[in-house]
């Protein structure tokens, strides 16, 4: 792999966030997401709320190889952020989520957050050994969660401490 830089997304990043996250909810199996993203669902996303972070990681040549975003949601706490990660298919495992995850820290700091929350579906072996190497512990878990496409699965909640 050439070189990797990990960098604060923009709007202007929303098309080719959509279209490696479009695969992977193609393939299937490691993500709650069922229905394809467009660009202008990324940046909804990136603007409805004002304590999110999106970071992007990137070749020298520009090509996207993973993304990762926290934000608030309801079902959380104040102090806590969502996270979601994703690294393009066939490039697991070469550093892209520990650069993802660094710049990642820092921003949840500077946005007043003390706990991050992942919620992992159960049959997501890569996403829940993932998290654990970040030192997300588990505090609980969901059952019967049902997706858009009406599949059912169980989630691992992980917490980690900021």
């Amino acid at each position: 792999m050439s070189k990797m830089s990990v960098r604060r997304a923009g709007l202007l990043d929303a098309r080719p966030i959509a279209q490696l996250l479009n695969q992977i909810i193609l393939q299937g199996g490691t993500t709650a997401m069922t229905r394809e993203m467009t660009a202008d669902d990324i940046r909804a996303l990136m603007t409805e709320r004002p304590r999110n972070a999106w970071h992007l990681a990137e070749d020298d040549a520009g090509e996207v190889l993973g993304f990762q975003w926290i934000d608030q949601i309801d079902s959380l706490p104040p102090e806590a952020a969502s996270i979601g990660t994703y690294a393009r298919l066939g490039h697991t495992g070469l550093g892209i989520g520990s650069a993802l995850f660094a710049a990642t820290q820092k921003a949840a700091r500077d946005l007043g957050y003390k706990w991050i929350n992942a919620d992992i579906r159960a049959d997501n072996e890569g996403g829940l050994i993932y998290y654990q190497s970040r030192g997300f512990e588990d505090y609980g878990r969901k059952t019967g969660v049902q997706l858009d496409d009406g599949t059912q699965v169980e989630k691992v909640l992980k917490r980690f401490d900021l």
